[in-house]
């Protein structure tokens, strides 16, 4: 307390006191125990009122000892168990953390991680895939700046996400790596990317590219064999050398039979190779007899038409040709789906096709389109077009019913351009996509789907739709999400016009069962999404029969297939307490791509090190990092003090002390005949 403030109230005690005094002692010869108490009381109102009014209050200070943080991050996946056995890592763990010196220092948190990052400190080499740069992230995001360092236990080989090298760039804490596993590097033959179809066609021929990788001094010679279901289909002698030590495999294959095909790509071993499992490698691929025969008719070149075509040719059972509106009609017979783009004038003869074969089709229209002839040429919308061009947002309709669209978003999409007018959709539709203007939601569709008994119609109402396939691109790395969301709209509008109240979705191949789910959306009588279902799935292997209850997640059903071992398998989904069921079959191609590393990966982690500040390490140096990490001067302790300014009476209880003080004298005053 402030010296000021305590002679404030030493003055306001005295003050209190003689007027206390000049008021019931000053000139008054009376005495008695009832004056003491009159004056008392009276000195009490006043020297509370003053000490109000100076609100007297003291600093008190708290001390904290904040101390650096130090990470364990290790890695749990199986590449790691050819290096370490599990009882090692813990003993290097329990070295660092079982040192007293370095626990009075910092405070100590232990993650492991293989695909994520897991806040557990569970060793098991059990993880499908290594995610070094994710890890590393999700950490940034849990601890600040302040002080921190990463002892990560890891060989360094790194099988999805961002390379964790040119992540350590932008890293905020120092790295200090304890590298695992062989550092000799030894001569390999291994077979890298395949890449195939995973569907081909009867009669045809599909290709299959895969690329051998050679690392070692000197020149070598192999074989290349394809083996199809165990029959050998094609073979290649290929050499190689320091210099030159990549090559190319292409082979164009028979599809002859319909089903399944699995395909093993397989070298010859080279004298004295240490690791051989990654000399071979299996893919699949099913051989079909049916296509989906797509046209888009325009009279524009637009990049919308290029998208929509890759979007749909993702999936080998659809073919796309682009077709002008001018051409023969007869190019058009074989279309189990056509796409109108911006119709015109011209698409007079299209539409007369389509009215009289009753093929189903889906209209994109745009700035181009020509509204007074869309709205003679057919009957199920019209819009009075006022030539002002706008962009429009999407927004995704979650009640959508008509088919499972759960796994799509179009959160940051960009917007299409259209014509602003009023619209009227002339049939019972559902709204797949509505529309939003400079933030404002309006009560109209951006894309309808209009499901008809006879024929089925779907309208999309703006272009540049090329845009949001590369917004998904930029989000994921991948198009796959558009390409699905394009597929399902295609596979919807080219069926039958029956719809089921039972939908599936899944893959044919898996390859690995890391992804492998089957999702699975029901629809009640009146064909509204039920989410009080019951749906179970049975799975088949090997006379082996599992059932499975599904799980719902938003607005579908799914089961999560990624304890399954690698195999053939028949499934069917059957709604409990109804008699409706559907069934599939598909494969998880085993492929463990964790088992492909020889060698620990040191040189990158050793720039990964460098790049962050931090130094690289090896298990038995555990006790040099420990000496670091204790002499370095940046992970202090730091002392710091927290000042509170806290009032020395409270207000509350002062001022109630002052009203009964008041009442109290003045009743007494009162009952004994005092003014």
């Amino acid at each position: 307390m402030q010296t000021k403030t305590l002679l404030l109230i030493i003055l306001s005690a005295i003050v209190a006191l003689v007027i206390a005094w000049f008021q019931y002692y000053y000139k008054s010869k009376k005495r008695g125990k009832l004056k003491v108490i009159l004056s008392f009381l009276r000195f009490m109102v006043i020297f509370g009122s003053l000490l109000l009014l100076i609100n007297p209050k003291f600093s008190k200070n708290e001390y904290s000892l904040e101390k650096a943080n130090l990470l364990f991050l290790v890695d749990n996946s199986s590449s790691m168990s050819a290096f370490l056995e599990k009882d090692d890592a813990l003993s290097i763990l329990n070295e660092l953390d079982g040192n007293s010196s370095v626990a009075d220092k910092f405070n100590i948190a232990k993650y492991t991680f293989g695909s994520f990052l897991n806040t557990n400190d569970s060793i098991m080499f059990q993880d499908r895939n290594t995610n070094i740069s994710n890890a590393l992230k999700s950490l940034n995001e849990v601890y600040d700046k302040g002080n921190t360092a990463i002892v990560l236990i890891t060989d360094g080989n790194q099988t999805i996400g961002e390379d964790y090298e040119f992540y350590g760039q932008t890293q905020d804490f120092p790295l200090y790596p304890i590298v695992v596993g062989d550092t000799t590097t030894y001569e390999d033959l291994r077979i890298g990317q395949v890449n195939v179809n995973n569907y081909a066609f009867l009669k045809n021929k599909y290709p299959l590219e895969a690329y051998v990788t050679y690392d070692g001094t000197r020149n070598i010679s192999s074989k290349v064999t394809l083996e199809i279901n165990g029959k050998n289909v094609y073979s290649e002698n290929i050499e190689l050398s320091p210099k030159e030590n990549s090559k190319k495999i292409n082979a164009l294959l028979d599809a002859n039979t319909v089903g399944f095909k699995r395909v093993l790509i397989s070298l010859a071993p080279i004298l004295n190779e240490k690791n051989i499992q990654n000399n071979s490698k299996n893919v699949a691929l099913e051989v079909i007899d049916e296509k989906t025969e797509v046209i888009i008719i325009s009279n524009l070149v637009h990049p919308d038409i290029g998208v929509l075509k890759k979007a749909i040719e993702s999936n080998e059972q659809r073919s796309v040709q682009i077709r002008k509106p001018t051409e023969d009609i007869s190019n058009l017979e074989d279309a189990d789906l056509i796409f109108l783009y911006q119709p015109n004038t011209s698409f007079q003869k299209v539409y007369d096709f389509i009215e009289q074969r009753g093929i189903n089709n889906l209209t994109i229209t745009g700035p181009k389109t020509d509204w007074n002839f869309l709205n003679k040429a057919q009957n199920s919308v019209n819009k009075n077009d006022n030539g002002v061009i706008e962009d429009i947002s999407p927004i995704l309709n979650p009640g959508f019913s008509i088919f499972n669209i759960s796994d799509f978003s179009i959160q940051g999409f960009p917007p299409l351009e259209s014509e602003l007018g009023e619209l009227f959709i002339n049939k019972p539709y559902e709204t797949l996509l509505g529309q939003q203007i400079k933030g404002v939601d309006f009560n109209e569709p951006l894309m309808a789907v209009i499901p008809g008994t006879a024929q089925k119609e779907a309208f999309l109402f703006g272009e540049n739709i090329w845009k949001w396939r590369m917004q998904v691109y930029r989000n994921d790395r991948s198009f796959k999400k558009f390409d699905d969301f394009i597929g399902k709209i295609v596979l919807y509008l080219a069926a039958g016009n029956s719809k089921d109240r039972l939908n599936i979705d899944y893959e044919t191949i898996y390859s690995g069962s890391e992804d492998a789910k089957i999702t699975a959306s029901y629809f009640d009588e009146i064909l509204v999404f039920d989410p009080n279902a019951s749906l179970v799935l049975n799975l088949r292997n090997n006379d082996i029969s599992t059932d499975v209850p599904m799980l719902l997640k938003g607005n579908h059903y799914e089961s999560d297939l990624s304890n399954l071992e690698p195999g053939k398998y028949d499934f069917t989904i059957t709604v409990l307490n109804e008699n409706i069921s559907k069934s599939g079959h598909f494969e998880i191609v085993s492929f463990d791509v964790e088992q492909q590393f020889l060698s620990s990966n040191y040189k990158k982690l050793k720039r990964l090190a460098e790049n962050t500040g931090g130094i690289l390490y090896y298990p038995n140096q555990v006790n040099s990092l420990t000496e670091n990490l204790l002499q370095d001067k940046q992970y202090t302790p730091v002392q710091k003090s927290k000042q509170n300014i806290v009032s020395l009476i409270d207000f509350r209880f002062l001022l109630g002390i002052i009203i009964l003080a008041l009442a109290a004298e003045w009743f007494i005053r009162k009952y004994n005949g005092l003014t």
